[in-house]
């Protein structure tokens, strides 16, 4: 995966396609917040390398290559973090520190108000769980856009 800026023929190019857009910056406090997280994050490749948890800090971060479907197919660097994270529990996810990783979906499912688990799930049936005390979750770009080499298909072999 290359991360070169874009070129100014392939940036002009996303703009006349209606890629002008600023970074991303979401937060969530509810499901309905991060449902939205998770439509932006969808197709996000990573490492089991980055995802941090600081147990001592409360909080899990995970740095990731989000596919920008709003900005024309690019690629930008991001990051995910949880605050007030009580646990972080993984199953089926491989265990090789540079072995990728596809985000898939981001779901909460509520515990006792407003405690919950926020379930990070991946291709290949792996998923990440993490206990919250409550839902506090921030995205950020951090990074220039890069044009994608391949646009991620889903099963019914269409874009979405």
């Amino acid at each position: 995966m290359t991360t070169e800026p874009l070129t100014a023929e392939e940036d002009e190019a996303i703009r006349a396609a209606g890629g002008n857009n600023a970074p991303l910056r979401l937060l969530a406090e509810d499901d309905q917040d991060l449902a939205i997280i998770s439509a932006a994050l969808q197709d996000s490749i990573l490492r089991p390398a980055d995802i941090v948890w600081e147990k001592g800090a409360r909080r899990l971060t995970i740095e990731l290559s989000r596919f920008c479907w709003e900005c024309g197919g690019t690629r930008v660097r991001a990051a995910m973090q949880f605050g007030d994270v009580q646990a972080v529990k993984s199953r089926g996810l491989p265990r090789l520190p540079d072995a990728p990783l596809e985000l898939l979906a981001i779901h909460f499912i509520e515990g006792e108000a407003p405690s919950g688990k926020v379930i990070l799930m991946f291709a290949g049936g792996g998923d990440l769980r993490v206990d919250v005390e409550c839902l506090d979750a921030v995205v950020a770009d951090l990074s220039e856009r890069w044009q994608a080499s391949v646009t991620p298909t889903h099963l019914d072999g269409s874009a979405e």
